[in-house]
């Protein structure tokens, strides 16, 4: 029998119910956020490995709504845990159910021009009024351009981007898809090419950040998927990391330089550890047998250093590392940027890759022509309903209004 469910926003003039928005604590766990909340661990602690690993996944910060009834009770809950994925729990009857359903966003792509009066960020901080645009712009050019050194007043930027959005507000990093400077009267650019890589003008590679195979010689026995509805149960199944399976006790390596930001012990993910690289990448690394002596929260360590040993621990069906890739707090696929060299465009994708230039640089100049700007959103409660059941997703939400 098919469920319908009008999920979180709810028109409010139709009851006494409320929408609360909020933020994801520093250091909460999913067990402390049901205790937090009075939501019955008997029902939605006790899940299966898959929906386990996810409430591992929620990562502090992200936005998550709470509907409540005329009586302060908790009729359902939206968590979250990729761009395309997230947690719902719903009242059903007296009980309480957990599942994973899809993320319902749109999706728009924004241009602007705008000159520098200080530095690069806050000048794209005013055109956008978005941190996150800014951030994407200035990773772009990181290991490129020393803006300290080299931007003078007036000096003109030009960005477009793709900006999703939830309830009708900006939702997620935006996806550049150019980024454009002039200084000292020479543009610089970054350009997303075909193979969604980030190139300059010339086809070399931008992206400075590469990562090695954290388990040597070991064999991938379970891939990356966002999500995935499974045929036979009916339910949506995710696994945000890619498995090595190897012999207990197998080193694991740290998969780039940076800093220990996490060491502890998990429900699912058993004894974990989470560090946190350049450029906004954090590595996770589940299941661990234990930790290498001397590492601690805080911590450097340099890529390739043993930092753990192959194990186990969590919820877990043989010894195995789970290795999981973010960017941003966002679970990207690890075998996008493992062992992928920085190259230069050749042949037929360099050609490919000259009339993206050519176009977004045609674009620039109507950009520029039209002194185009970015809207600003006004901060509003959208309404959107959702039917969902077993077999199905399908959603229709307003406009969002700006100014």
């Amino acid at each position: 029998m098919k469920r319908l469910f009008m999920l979180i926003l709810l028109p409010l003039v139709l009851s006494a119910a409320k929408v609360d928005y909020l933020r994801w604590d520093s250091g909460m766990t999913y067990l402390g956020f049901l205790g937090k909340h009075d939501l019955p661990s008997k029902t939605l602690w006790n899940l299966d490995y898959d929906d386990q690993t996810l409430t591992e996944e929620i990562y502090s910060g992200v936005g998550y709504q709470i509907l409540r009834d005329e009586n302060q009770t908790i009729e359902q809950v939206l968590i979250p845990i990729t761009d395309e994925l997230q947690l719902h729990i719903y009242k059903d009857n007296s009980s309480y159910t957990f599942e994973a359903i899809p993320v319902l966003y749109s999706s728009e792509r924004l241009s602007f021009t705008t000159k520098i009066q200080s530095n690069p960020s806050s000048a794209i901080y005013n055109a956008t009024h978005s941190k996150r645009a800014m951030s994407a712009f200035i990773s772009g050019f990181r290991k490129s351009i020393n803006f300290s050194l080299h931007v003078q007043k007036d000096d003109p930027i030009v960005m477009i981007y793709d900006q999703k959005y939830r309830f009708g507000k900006p939702f997620s990093m935006p996806r550049l898809q150019l980024a454009k400077i002039q200084l000292h009267g020479k543009w610089h650019g970054v350009y997303l090419g075909a193979d969604e890589r980030y190139y300059d003008a010339k086809g070399h590679e931008v992206e400075g950040f590469l990562l090695g195979n954290p388990v040597r010689g070991a064999r991938i026995s379970s891939g990356f998927t966002r999500k995935r509805w499974h045929p036979v149960l009916h339910k949506y199944r995710a696994h945000l990391g890619i498995d090595y399976a190897a012999r207990r006790g197998t080193p694991i390596r740290a998969a780039g330089a940076g800093k220990i930001i996490e060491l502890r012990r998990s429900r699912s993910y058993g004894n974990l550890t989470k560090v946190r690289h350049a450029d906004g990448y954090t590595t996770l690394y589940a299941h661990q047998q234990k930790f290498r002596a001397g590492m601690r929260r805080g911590k450097r360590v340099k890529k390739g250093e043993v930092i753990g040993y192959v194990g186990t621990t969590g919820i877990s069906t043989g010894p195995h590392l789970h290795f999981g890739l973010y960017k941003h707090n966002r679970a990207i696929n690890p075998r996008s940027v493992i062992q992928v060299t920085t190259k230069k465009l050749k042949g037929k994708k360099k050609k490919q890759f000259q009339d993206i230039v050519k176009r977004y640089n045609e674009e620039t100049e109507m950009i520029l022509a039209e002194n185009r700007q970015v809207d600003r959103f006004i901060n509003f409660d959208a309404v959107c309903y959702v039917k969902h059941d077993q077999f199905e997703e399908q959603g229709e939400c307003n406009a969002t209004v700006r100014k």
